[in-house]
């Protein structure tokens, strides 16, 4: 169930809610638990005894650290974190593993199967090992309720698309919390522009995207092969996003405060910037639980880089289990190890504007290799966008523009970033938690408005996330 789906909108959240408010104190969390594992067995109810496989093994795992001895936490720990990744290795990386393999030997090595991936497995296996982490490390008490555990890792507005939620940042909310007026209304303001940047935004460019990256990478002219990685590069933004800008606001509605996803990535001027304000729960994530545990940049530099290295093939992985995901993972490896090494004094030194151009030119292109149908298809796209190409004249760009793509492309990318650095006071409006003005509170209709009337007409609505 997509939160920009009908059967959303306007059954289950307005439902959830109304029961939410009515209910006793004791009455809230189990129906938010009811109401998560709803959400999630709407899409896939085969694959709800996974998740609640999943939430009793780190349930019964942390009794297991808490108990242990000095010897023997360290292994219980082990034991547990390597059965999550089994977990999500088997179901999200069997199939890429098997083919890998046979291609090497020539044969099959694995017995061939057909694994769906489970809805929001690499979300939810995550968020459970944060906790029995920071259960050995000390940062946080044993949870003895397998209820709130439960409520912890399927509550369905970070369930499938995160924000990666770490057990330590809503702990005491899920048990004390309250919603006031303030708080819901700025869970729906929050709620309300994520679904336009979805539904309004990232739609649109999704139909263009997918028309273009559709054709063959011999037939897309550089032009052409530019303005799809463009339509790419503001889809995914605007998508993923709003999703994040959805979910904060639902949390709110509901009393809770989830960590931000996105700071207006577009505006960096290093990837290194781009890192620390794209995805932001998962790179916080990789660095608290991966890059520091490697080391971090406390062993020289050497070890500095190949922890960086590390971190981002992993971060690939974590994507998708396709040679594309780990060679976009590795791309931006070799970009932010080059800025820790050759790349560093030049880019202090350079002007702001160069700083900017240089992050975009290769952000764009790491989006291709993300974006095409295969590594080949990326690598052969990113050779168009290079030189210069002519293409095929049977696939004009005017024939992948029209009046209204050319509006909200101008919009798309006024509104990533460029108009809020230009208005700070804009930007402080759009997340101010205490007010919603006059003005605010109209446009914010306009918008629910334009978005209903685009679902109800069957408008393309995916989502690239949702899957992960």
């Amino acid at each position: 169930m997509l939160f920009s789906s009908l059967v959303f909108l306007w059954y289950f959240l307005p439902i959830t809610l109304l029961l939410y408010l009515f209910l006793p104190r004791k009455g809230k969390n189990v129906l938010l638990l009811v109401a998560s594992l709803l959400f999630y067995a709407w899409g896939e109810p085969k694959y709800i005894f996974l998740m609640l496989f999943s939430i009793t093994l780190n349930y019964l795992g942390g009794f297991w650290v808490n108990a242990a001895g000095e010897r023997t936490r360290k292994l219980a720990l082990a034991v547990i974190v390597l059965a999550n990744l089994a977990l999500l290795g088997y179901f999200k990386y069997y199939s890429f593993a098997g083919d890998t393999l046979a291609a090497l030997f020539g044969r099959q090595v694995l017995p061939v199967r057909d694994i769906a991936l489970p809805l929001g497995i690499s979300f939810y296996t995550f968020q459970a090992m944060s906790y029995v982490i920071d259960l050995y490390r000390g940062k946080t008490q044993l949870q003895k309720s397998w209820f709130l555990m439960a409520l912890y890792i399927s509550f369905f507005p970070q369930l499938v698309a995160g924000p990666i939620v770490r057990y330590t940042e809503i702990e005491a909310q899920l048990q004390n919390r309250c919603v006031t007026v303030q708080d819901f209304s700025y869970g729906v303001k929050r709620f309300l522009y994520g679904m336009a940047k979805k539904v309004i935004l990232a739609n649109c460019f999704a139909a263009r995207a997918d028309e273009v990256f559709g054709l063959a990478p011999s037939a897309v002219s550089t032009p052409l092969a530019w303005l799809g990685a463009l339509y790419y590069t503001l889809q995914i933004y605007y998508d993923f996003s709003g999703y994040s800008d959805m979910a904060i606001g639902l949390g709110a509605m509901f009393g809770f405060t989830f960590p931000e996803n996105f700071h207006y990535p577009y505006l960096s001027h290093s990837v290194s910037e781009f890192w620390r304000r794209w995805h932001m729960s998962l790179s916080g994530w990789f660095k608290e639980y991966l890059y520091i545990p490697l080391g971090g940049n406390r062993k020289g530099k050497p070890r500095t880089l190949l922890n960086l290295f590390i971190v981002f093939l992993a971060t690939g992985l974590w994507h998708g289990a396709n040679w594309q995901f780990v060679a976009w993972g590795i791309w931006y490896a070799i970009l932010l190890i080059l800025e820790r090494t050759l790349l560093e004094k030049p880019l202090r030194k350079a002007p702001a504007w160069f700083g900017w151009l240089y992050t975009m030119f290769f952000v764009v292109c790491g989006w291709v290799l993300f974006r095409a149908p295969g590594l080949r298809a990326g690598l052969q796209w990113l050779r168009t966008m290079w030189t210069p190409t002519a293409g095929s004249a049977a696939y004009p760009v005017i024939r992948y523009m029209d009046s209204r793509t050319m509006l909200l492309l101008i919009a798309g990318i006024l509104l990533c970033g460029p108009v809020q650095a230009a208005l700070p006071g804009l930007r402080q409006r759009l997340y101010d938690r205490t007010h919603v003005g006059s003005l605010q509170g109209a446009a914010l209709l306009v918008l629910g408005f334009a978005c209903t009337v685009l679902l109800v007409s069957g408008t393309y609505n995916p989502f690239i996330y949702f899957r992960f």
